[in-house]
């Protein structure tokens, strides 16, 4: 009873940050969007957002913390990106657990957008300058009994753009079920809830990236596949963005043709679900896909859409170490390669019998 009062709570919790932060907008309304990259390749082959499985994976405990185990306890990941012209970003995990005190996972990231140039208004160069954004996130678990889990971060945010730095704080706020019977999780997340300690200009208080997510996994009895069911941005319905010259008109009346009701409303659903799927082809070899709806709809090119909004990968494990790779295609120019890294210290201590 007092563990199920306790993930109440935690689940009260996440409701109150949304009464607090549902007037929150998406897209570029915020500072410290780093926060939501992908930090797993796992996560980019299966969607790029976040996965409620609970198999022990450390990559994917800082984007849903109320996963991190006691099995983590000494395992350690890495994860690189190859993004978008010389920008590249990572991350680097290492988990612990104390008896009494629960679980920890520790996350430093980093993303570097690379060299600028110095210019004036005529363009005579000056020198350059480097940007840069990290953060430090320390992240806890405890599972409450057989059945419920909860976990928080607290991230230490830095961001540097040239001569204009930023220091920010925030937390998570993690809530998940698990029946091992079913191999079904549900996952409820508050995410970035904080505020900017340092601004880069005094005075200019810039919103963080505050989201509410809900997910769940589930691995088919009978067949060797599990397929992920994510709802991002629960508290804001309309994540819908057009282009002026995206909006149709009548050729001859110039009137505005709007879609019907119901294919308005299916538009702005889909907007939210990001679905993904892993197949295991051995005990030691899976591979993974995932389609989001709401990334295809803004990047895509009408004259050629392309695999915009798929996203592919693969995983497999030799000797100690497991490897993971995915390609996540946001727009026709190019697709960004993820590679992750896991592996468990203790296996590289082996027990001696006397």
């Amino acid at each position: 009873m007092k563990n199920l009062q306790i993930f109440i709570i935690t689940l009260i919790l996440i409701f109150f940050s949304f009464n607090n932060f549902s007037y929150s907008q998406i897209g570029g309304n915020n500072t410290y969007e780093f926060l939501n990259l992908p930090n797993s390749a796992r996560i980019a082959g299966m969607g790029g957002d976040f996965l409620t499985i609970k198999d022990n994976d450390i990559t994917l405990a800082l984007s849903n913390p109320s996963i991190i185990t006691p099995e983590m306890h000494n395992h350690l990941g890495f994860c690189f990106v190859d993004y978008y012209t010389d920008i590249n970003y990572g991350f680097a995990s290492y988990s612990r657990t104390f008896n009494k005190l629960g679980s920890f996972l520790a996350t430093m990231q980093y993303i570097d957008y690379g060299k600028f140039d110095y210019a004036d208004e005529t363009g005579v160069r000056a020198g350059n300058f480097y940007v840069g954004e990290s953060a430090l996130n320390i992240g806890w678990g405890r599972q409450l009994d057989s059945s419920f889990s909860i976990g928080s971060n607290l991230k230490m945010i830095y961001s540097s753009l040239e001569s204009y730095k930023s220091f920010g704080l925030a937390v998570d706020v993690a809530g998940s079920y698990n029946n091992t019977e079913h191999q079904l999780t549900i996952s409820l997340i508050a995410k970035n809830i904080g505020r900017q300690l340092k601004t880069y200009n005094s005075g200019n208080n810039e919103p963080l990236p505050f989201e509410i997510q809900l997910g769940l996994s589930k691995r088919l009895k009978h067949l060797p596949f599990r397929y992920s069911i994510l709802f991002n941005h629960i508290e804001k319905w309309d994540l819908t963005y057009e282009e002026a010259d995206e909006i149709e008109t009548d050729p001859i009346t110039g009137e505005v043709i709007e879609d019907s009701k119901l294919a308005d409303f299916g538009d702005k659903l889909l907007r939210h679900i990001v679905i993904g799927g892993e197949f295991f082809i051995t005990r030691n070899f899976s591979l993974r896909a995932g389609y989001n709806y709401q990334r295809r709809q803004e990047l895509k090119v009408n004259s050629k859409i392309s695999t915009v909004g798929f996203s592919w990968g693969f995983g497999f494990r030799i000797t100690k170490f497991h490897f993971s790779y995915a390609r996540s295609t946001y727009h026709l120019v190019g697709s960004p390669n993820y590679i992750t890294i896991t592996t468990n210290f203790s296996d590289f201590f082996v027990k001696k019998n006397n």
